[in-house]
């Protein structure tokens, strides 16, 4: 069965949450990797803190930190998506830029810095294709990223779609003569094919998540559940990539047939 996708608005840290300064916050003990473990200003030694303990300076979030482990989440696709979102906002009040407005110039970047970090893991986990795509270069590298290829099994039916979608914008008048008519229509169903072939897909791919999650579970030193990983991130990659070749040739015949 299709899961529901989440029609949320992805909010994103520009209003401010609260009247209040940062220094009026009991300090949360730290769960993230801190970019440096001496603080940027009075050089004290950073312990267990996102504020330095002697000066109060909000600190910078390591850059290598992975966005799972950003939100205190497994590195698992299906997540707990109430977890998500309270680790967001409960990290949000610590470092939206709206507490450091009165702040010097370096604190403020700190916070932008910090913020921008969390919006960016916070939209990519939420959303289903994205985190997939974002487990797989965390997993197999960037030299794996989605490509854009077509189908195998529709690479005929393509060929001759894109022929016909090109007569069919070369006709300009003419598009509404029979022959513009008669290709119209063929374009239409061949998008509602598509759109078809799009859900299947989607499914697929939830399908895998179940199948990630089950081996992430398993002992990382056998070579037997290092091997099935592999195999399940290929062709996860495999049917994004072929997803993002089918959306782009919908979004061409809607382009050209709305």
């Amino acid at each position: 069965m299709e899961r529901a996708w989440c029609s949320r608005t992805v909010p994103v840290l520009r209003e401010p949450l609260m009247s209040m300064e940062p220094t009026t916050l009991k300090p949360a003990s730290r769960e993230l990797p801190m970019a440096r473990s001496m603080c940027w200003h009075c050089q004290s030694e950073v312990c267990g803190e996102y504020f330095c303990g002697r000066c109060v300076k909000v600190q910078p979030l390591s850059k290598e930190l992975d966005y799972f482990t950003c939100m205190n989440l497994p590195r698992l696709l299906n997540i707990d998506e109430k977890s998500l979102e309270e680790m967001f906002y409960s990290l949000s009040r610590t470092f939206h830029p709206d507490f450091y407005a009165n702040k010097d110039e370096a604190e403020k970047a700190v916070s932008l810095g910090n913020t921008a970090l969390l919006n960016t893991a916070y939209r990519t986990l939420k959303d289903p294709l994205q985190r997939a795509e974002y487990l797989i270069r965390l997993e197999a590298g960037s030299a794996k990223d989605i490509r854009s290829a077509p189908p195998a099994d529709l690479f005929d039916e393509i060929l001759e779609l894109q022929e016909d979608l090109e007569e069919y914008r070369s006709m300009s008048e003419g598009a509404e003569s029979e022959r513009g008519r008669e290709l119209r229509v063929k374009l239409q169903a061949e998008r509602e094919t598509l759109e078809t072939r799009q859900q299947q897909l989607k499914a697929r791919l939830f399908e895998k998540f179940d199948d990630w999650d089950k081996l992430q579970g398993l002992s990382e030193d056998s070579a037997e559940i290092r091997d099935k990983k592999s195999a399940v991130l290929k062709e996860m990659q495999e049917i994004l990539s072929n997803r993002t070749y089918i959306r782009n040739i919908v979004n061409d015949l809607v382009s050209a047939t709305s």
